[in-house]
């Protein structure tokens, strides 16, 4: 197997950091979007379901580019881990994928359709539904880990060949566990939680659709926090080695990282009674951000726990040297065009602007 030089250590931890960020990204930004369209799919008044697509019509897009910049940071700097995962994860990336496709064409077919409408209004939620769940699942699995063909790379007394790569080997349906099937209702819960919220924030105060979010914001809340308890208390049972290092020598950055979400949780709900519907989304996202740098930080060095480390797992030799020469500045510009999208588009709405009225 190759042996990285402390430079490619250092890329390939950066790389590894870049795409957590990435994937935290898309959670933030596309999440909310995706939640929106799963209340959709309960809102009657086709003018208001065509209002909530109108409201994140200039965003929408961008927002999926950051789950593409992760596809292709993953490809370019963490190749074996691309090719496993995408292996084991085939099917449910496979229909969190055709969800997000037919989301996006129903977007666009809403608008145009005379007597489809009502299908393709049904069909933008039901994606928004499916991709999340699926998302979910498959973030469960990596969880528990990829079967391989053969030791991991990373384990000294590991008997490969000098071209020998560990590969997955079992059914395209492995996947499937009690918890992953958790992951995904788990998932559900938090995009309905920041869709509720998103559509409060991005629809005129007199509008009666911001109620049902209400509704949806208030339900969604209490269960999202009772399955970040059964999640949690379930992960002390299947993952020792997260155990371990959270009452480690740094037990009390892990207390001080609780403290903050809990925290920050508290202020979105006062946020939300409160009707400060900006500071309501921008406090669950902060939220997000800790619970999956949490999760991160718990599995460092691992990018699949008990499967591929960062070091394993990073191209070799110069590949990922080139892939940062190329490929750095691609960040900051994704970022500013996002922040120029959402500042262009920053105003609220009504049913007035529906799509295909």
């Amino acid at each position: 197997m190759q042996h990285l030089s402390a430079m490619q250590e250092i890329l390939a931890t950066a790389w590894w950091a870049l795409l957590g960020f990435s994937f935290l990204a898309y959670l933030v930004l596309d999440g909310a979007d995706l939640g929106a369209g799963v209340i959709s799919l309960f809102i009657k008044d086709p003018q208001e379901k065509g209002a909530i697509m109108a409201s994140m019509a200039g965003t929408w897009d961008a927002n999926e580019t950051w789950l593409v910049v992760a596809g292709g940071v993953m490809f370019g700097t963490f190749p074996f881990v691309y090719g496993s995962a995408f292996h084991f994860l085939m099917v449910p990336l496979a229909l969190a994928l055709w969800g997000i496709i037919s989301r996006a064409i129903s977007l666009e077919f809403y608008h145009h359709a005379e007597s489809s409408k009502r299908f393709w209004g049904f069909m933008f939620g039901f994606g928004s539904l499916v991709t999340p769940y699926f998302a979910g699942m498959a973030m469960g699995a990596v969880l528990l880990g990829f079967p391989m063909t053969s030791l991991h790379p990373g384990n000294a007394h590991a008997n490969l060949g000098p071209f020998t790569l560990p590969t997955y080997s079992g059914s395209p349906l492995a996947f499937i566990s009690p918890f992953s099937v958790w992951t995904g209702f788990g998932a559900l819960i938090a995009v309905a939680l920041a869709g509720g919220l998103f559509i409060r924030a991005r629809f005129e105060k007199h509008c009666p659709v911001r109620e049902t979010a209400l509704t949806w914001a208030n339900t969604s809340f209490y269960l999202a926090l009772a399955a970040v308890v059964i999640t949690v208390v379930w992960s002390i049972f299947l993952f020792p080695w997260a155990v371990h290092k959270w009452l480690g020598a740094y037990w009390w950055a892990w207390l001080l990282v609780l403290l903050a979400t809990v925290f920050a949780a508290i202020k979105s709900r006062m946020a939300t009674a409160k009707g400060h519907d900006l500071a309501a989304i921008l406090w669950l996202n902060l939220v997000v951000t800790l619970m999956w740098g949490g999760m991160m930080a718990t599995m460092f060095p691992w990018i699949v726990p008990n499967t591929w480390t960062i070091f394993s797992g990073a191209s070799p030799n110069v590949s990922i040297i080139t892939f940062t020469m190329a490929m750095i500045g691609f960040f900051p510009i994704m970022i500013m065009y996002n922040a120029y999208q959402w500042w262009v588009f920053r105003g609220r709405v009504t049913k007035l602007v529906a799509y295909g009225h």
